[in-house]
């Protein structure tokens, strides 16, 4: 961080509430709040802009009368000299100036681009403001679930995010969930090859990319067995002992990946050193770019269209893993499928869940999701 201090723009993004009582804009000690007119209860109501340096600058936005008071578990207390900056307003904007960047907030809308101090566009919110709040009640508490949209240019990369474990290093087009789990550390910070780092300061379950669950192979396919039948794959459990029976039934979702889901399982059915196979087709609702999730413990492969789309994998059954990968798809195609799996251990996981495609154009865009947040 301190060696590219001279290149880098960070800007810190999160949900609060502050104080505000005139109609346009208001000067404060260390930034600017920007009242907008609300169509509806949801919609941003201010956006307060707070100066940490000449390159940093830490955005808040509200769809309520006050920002939090609650203080930020992510960002330290600023201590040092409060350094210059102006803001100017137009008819259409409000622009906060520091010596090196240019903030600018439409009032009608409440976007937000950022560009050097000779105007060179930086980051530029999605088009039409980019910030959407959606009311959520947890346990009696009242917040929001949110999520932050920025444009990017098909040439973007975007680093960070913390260590996970599928393998990927840049997160353009990609999506991510971001929680702690043993050996998947989630750290709410992204860096773009255009020399600028967002800061996402929340601590609830959160989402880079694609703001969706992944769902079950029965959303999003339609599932034919081994025989052609509609209705599910054919799921065939082998046990170690060749005195043990076999069971075979049929499946429309491979979903074992927690305790509660892993009592699906055929009853007292012996997993340790069993064989698992579940084939079949799927046919795709819609056409374009499914993307796939598989949680597994033990050792893994996945065939689509009678080819190797997922190599042998395995993991753990004590520290399961995720990994993904998507497939160009045509609606109304059947698509074989195979799915092999090895359990590792008398207890073990395996789930298979997809998300339908969305455009690319929405898709590459640096989207970050949180389930909560007041």
């Amino acid at each position: 961080m301190i060696g590219m201090k001279r290149n880098l723009w960070l800007l810190a993004v999160c949900i609060s509430f502050f104080s505000c009582t005139r109609q346009g804009y208001e000067k404060t000690q260390d930034g600017v709040v920007i009242n907008l007119k609300q169509q509806q209860a949801t919609d941003v109501k201010k956006i307060r802009l707070q100066v940490v340096n000449d390159r940093i600058v830490h955005v808040s936005a509200t769809p309520q009368k006050e920002f939090s008071k609650e203080e930020s578990l992510i960002i330290v207390p600023q201590t040092g000299k409060q350094p210059n900056f102006s803001v100017i307003e137009t008819d259409h904007a409000v622009t906060l100036k520091t010596a090196a960047l240019q903030v600018n907030v439409q009032r009608a809308t409440g976007e937000i681009t950022f560009a050097d101090i000779h105007g060179n566009s930086i980051l530029r919110e999605n088009e039409g403001g980019g910030k959407t709040f959606t009311p959520v009640t947890v346990e009696g508490t009242q917040g929001y679930a949110m999520r932050q949209v920025f444009e990017s240019p098909d040439d973007e990369a975007f680093y960070g995010l913390g260590q996970h474990q599928s393998d990927e290093f840049n997160y353009k087009g990609k999506n991510e969930t971001l929680l702690q789990y043993n050996t998947k550390v989630s750290v709410p910070f992204v860096i773009s090859n255009k020399n600028y780092g967002i800061l996402w300061d929340n601590y609830s379950l959160s989402r880079f990319g694609d703001p969706r669950e992944y769902a079950q192979l029965n959303e999003n396919f339609k599932l034919y067995d081994a025989g052609g039948k509609e209705g599910g794959l054919s799921a065939v459990y082998t046990p170690a002992k060749e005195d043990a029976p076999v069971v075979e039934r049929t499946e429309n979702s491979i979903f074992y990946e927690d305790i509660k889901s892993t009592k699906n399982l055929p009853e007292k059915f012996p997993l340790y050193g069993s064989h698992v196979a579940y084939t079949g087709e799927i046919e795709p609702r819609e056409s374009g770019t499914y993307r796939f999730y598989l949680y597994y413990a033990g050792y893994v492969k996945v065939y689509l269209n009678n080819e190797l789309i997922v190599p042998e994998r395995w993991r753990t059954a004590w520290n399961p893993n995720g990994y993904k990968f998507a497939v160009d798809m045509e609606a109304g195609k059947r698509t074989p499928v195979r799915i092999e799996w090895k359990p590792d251990g008398g207890e073990s996981y395996l789930g298979l869940r997809a998300l339908n495609p969305v455009a690319e154009e929405e898709q590459n865009k640096l989207s970050i999701d949180s389930e909560m947040g007041n």
